[in-house]
């Protein structure tokens, strides 16, 4: 029996709140999503975040977990021959042999203010890097990582206290504007294509847990921005003392000097930078649980 095509049919690959969170604005704007591309969660990480699966379950969309660029899976998609094709924070690459088959287009939900922080863990680097914005980028899908061309954009602001987490969550609400106003001009071939100019940003790569290691050298205001760019849910910052790893979970810049790593009070808990004092509000020695400063014992004055 032959397949019937149709004309109207999306395919998405998603993940994560954005995946979870945009599907469910296609949905509501009655999109047929004919399948779903999703991950299966890595024991190793914290998974703080819905499930596209259960989301697919629960609306009775086929999903499958392997690769989208497998040439089985490449074989599914030419088969459905879907208009459009999404994808909402999902991990793979999508290679140039998917991106081809969608009529209409295949576009991505990148998560910052494109040509800004293309790459890897854009929230992540926008909060380590001190931003005070950033945003939610609805782009064309080339072979090389966002850079095709923008169909829509919204901004969100960083406010300094805000935490990747904050940010994120701020992100998520954006990307379901983006998608909102986007859905339907895409459907009716009306939607903007505005070439990106790589020049005026730059591509970040992946962060590992290690790269969370404080260095005691920098500013006050750097170290503060690298423990909020990786607190909860993320692995944290860390240093070590007593001949521990500690992640500190929470920290404020203050003024003042000290030796770079030496804590310089006890209560408050102020550690000495390359320049400013960082107070240390939470923090997490290896082995125990998560206290507050006051309630923090150390019989070591120097953090490495």
């Amino acid at each position: 029996m032959g397949i019937t095509l149709q004309s109207d049919k999306l395919i998405v690959c998603a993940y994560h709140n954005v995946g979870y969170r945009c599907i469910e604005e296609l949905l509501r704007q009655g999109a047929d999503i004919a399948l779903i591309f999703t991950h299966e969660d890595s024991p190793t990480e914290e998974i703080w975040f819905k499930s596209v699966r259960e989301l697919a379950d629960r609306h009775g969309i086929p999903y499958l977990t392997t690769d989208i660029s497998l040439p089985e899976n490449v074989d599914r998609v030419r088969a459905i021959a879907p208009a459009f094709l999404f994808s909402f924070y999902y991990r793979n690459m999508i290679k140039p042999a998917v991106l081809e088959i969608p009529k209409q287009g295949a576009f991505n939900l990148h998560g910052s203010y494109l040509p800004k922080y293309r790459g890897r863990v854009p929230v992540n680097w926008a909060v380590i890097n001190g931003e005070s914005e950033t945003g939610a980028t609805l782009h064309h899908m080339v072979e090389k990582p966002d850079a095709g061309a923008i169909v829509d954009q919204e901004r969100v602001d960083i406010a300094f206290t805000d935490t990747a987490f904050d940010v994120f969550n701020k992100i998520t609400d954006a990307a379901v504007a983006v998608m909102a106003r986007a859905w339907p001009q895409l459907r009716e071939g009306r939607a903007a294509c505005i070439p990106m100019n790589l020049a005026e940003g730059a591509y970040f790569g992946g962060r590992k847990p290690a790269d969370g290691k404080i260095d005691w050298q920098q500013s006050a205001l750097r170290i503060y921005n690298l423990v909020r760019g990786v607190t909860h849910p993320y692995p944290g910052a860390f240093s070590h003392l007593d001949g521990r790893k500690v992640v500190i979970w929470s920290a404020w810049p203050v003024e003042g000097s000290g030796e770079p790593g030496r804590i310089v009070s006890h209560r408050p808990l102020l550690v000495g930078t390359g320049e400013g004092l960082l107070e240390v509000r939470s923090l997490q020695a290896e082995g125990g649980d998560e206290v507050t400063a006051a309630d923090f014992m150390t019989i070591d004055e120097q953090f490495t």
